[in-house]
């Protein structure tokens, strides 16, 4: 019988903690951000996939977590990860002090299509970007939140700001390909970045196979962690760049992994969205300094794991959460 590659269960418990972190702005409509933390032999894990998700989504996250605390990252292959600074469907005049708590950055990665506004909002929102900060590269994120035509008409006009690239434009991988297809036929020069149609396909290389990006937007957690993601890249044949999932610097930690052992990094990384957040577990957080985050461990602080502990009843909740993924996880079959 083959030794079960996971830790026991009664491991994981022993280990974790469950914190809530106060957001400075409502981002993903939530105020506060849930993490369980795992301790294991090299390190801290997070699992913390959004509430909303179900088992089936969440159970890559707890792959991902295991890696980082149980088995550690692969070697990098550079010592530093630039950083974009992340812009939330805000007013116009509130995005100078957004981008205030990133320092300097050298692009800025800004939300579109959020429901409830108009593109008016969204061409006003990245206008202040570009006045604010008239070098710095800035593409736009749309969640999935436009139409094929409503796509094409707000990328358009964006387009006038000198975009890097859209991310997830249309909901889906025949939205994305026809996004791109009419771009490139009425000469919009707005590569297409693919987010959710990687991390929430059954078949993560779909979209490459689909043509329906240039580009892949990866987070290590979704992807079940740094080594599987990398495989996904490599497999793709496109290029990547690596994003947050709104963690604590343990999980950033695992995307700055991610970051630092692509074989190319052509763009600025989504991961100083701890900027975002009224608080952390480290007392040495990673975020940006000059607009690049260094690849370290950040440590844990015990006094801030009970700072922010989550009440006793979100603690439940993801530990009953905890305990359904690890029993899928473990009966998975390996990718």
């Amino acid at each position: 019988m083959q030794p079960n590659p996971f830790p026991s269960l009664d491991a994981l418990r022993g280990g974790a903690h469950v914190v809530s972190l106060p957001m400075r702005v409502k981002f993903r409509g939530i105020l506060h951000r849930e993490a369980l933390l795992l301790q294991g032999p090299a390190g801290w894990g997070e699992f913390s996939p959004f509430p909303e998700y179900d088992d089936g989504e969440a159970t890559p996250w707890l792959a991902c977590a295991l890696e980082s605390a149980w088995h550690g990252f692969p070697e990098p292959v550079r010592g530093s990860v630039p950083v974009n600074a992340t812009v939330p469907a805000v007013a116009p005049e509130k995005v100078e002090a957004i981008l205030a708590r990133f320092g300097t950055v050298p692009a800025v990665k800004v939300k579109v299509a959020e429901r409830g506004q108009a593109l008016a909002d969204d061409l006003a929102r990245v206008a202040e970007v570009r006045r604010l900060l008239p070098e710095a590269g800035i593409k736009v994120d749309a969640n999935g939140g436009w139409s094929v035509d409503e796509a094409v008409h707000a990328l358009t006009l964006l387009a006038d700001y000198g975009l890097e690239y859209a991310e997830q434009p249309a909901a889906d991988i025949p939205g994305l390909r026809a996004v791109r297809l009419e771009l490139a036929r009425r000469e919009v020069p707005v590569p297409v970045a693919a987010d959710e149609s990687v991390r929430k396909e059954t078949d993560p290389l779909l979209v490459a196979r689909e043509e329906a990006a240039d580009l892949l937007v990866i987070k290590a957690a979704p992807l079940g962690g740094v080594r599987r993601a990398l495989d996904m890249v490599a497999q793709a044949g496109l290029p990547a760049v690596v994003s947050s999932a709104l963690d604590t610097s343990v999980g950033i930690r695992a995307g700055v992994a991610l970051a630092a052992a692509l074989p190319e990094l052509p763009w600025a990384c989504g991961l100083g969205t701890l900027s975002l957040m009224e608080g952390d577990v480290s007392e040495q957080p990673l975020v940006p300094d000059g607009g690049v985050l260094a690849v370290r461990d950040p440590g844990v602080s015990e006094a801030l794991l009970a700072r922010h502990a989550a009440s006793p009843a979100r603690s439940a909740w993801w530990i009953d959460r905890l305990e359904r993924v690890y029993s899928r996880l473990i009966g998975a079959p390996e990718p």
